[in-house]
């Protein structure tokens, strides 16, 4: 197979600077949510950023495998205020679908460039961002729902906080 072409290689390197914004964004909210004594919330963002995390290093090793060159960028600084949960876990949602259509694009690219391996590849990334989106969209709808009551905040606090991340087995595709 031949290498990594140049244009989907700074396409493959620009979204690993996306994915480290995405961690970075994810540990700010975290911290935001600790501020505000809300560590369900902070729990389910540190938990977001590892999952980003584990986005940024399946990019890596990819351009890596395909014998491209990896080249980090700087990391836009995050945010580090809302107005509150919802707005917060909006801001979140709306990033996921940012990601989602540069995802979109890459397979795109990978398409027009003829690139079936890449192609392949960033199928799971598709099929990831599904996930991702739900998940953030799950907990808007039910910030929307309990919207000032104080024992809802509390209960979604709590239920946040029971989310677990665990790391992929060796040769596993997704976390």
């Amino acid at each position: 197979m031949a290498a990594i072409n140049d244009k989907l290689q700074a396409a493959l390197n620009d979204q690993i600077n996306a994915e480290m914004f995405s961690s970075y964004l994810y540990l700010s909210m975290s911290a935001y949510f600790e501020s505000q004594d809300l560590p369900g919330f902070a729990s389910w963002m540190r938990i977001q950023a590892k999952e980003e995390d584990f986005h940024v290093q399946k990019l890596f090793d990819y351009v890596i495998e395909r014998g491209g060159r990896v080249i980090l960028e700087a990391i836009d600084k995050p945010k580090s205020e809302w107005g509150g949960a919802l707005e917060a876990f909006e801001e979140a949602l709306a990033h996921e679908q940012f990601i989602t259509a540069r995802i979109s694009d890459l397979v795109e690219l990978a398409v027009e460039q003829r690139d079936r391996a890449t192609q392949s590849f960033l199928q799971w990334f598709v099929d990831e961002q599904v996930e991702e989106e739900a998940s953030a969209d799950q907990v808007v709808k039910a910030l929307r729902l309990g919207a000032g009551q104080p024992v809802a905040m509390l209960m979604l606090d709590r239920e946040l906080a029971t989310r677990v991340y665990t790391p992929p087995a060796a040769g596993a595709a997704a976390p």
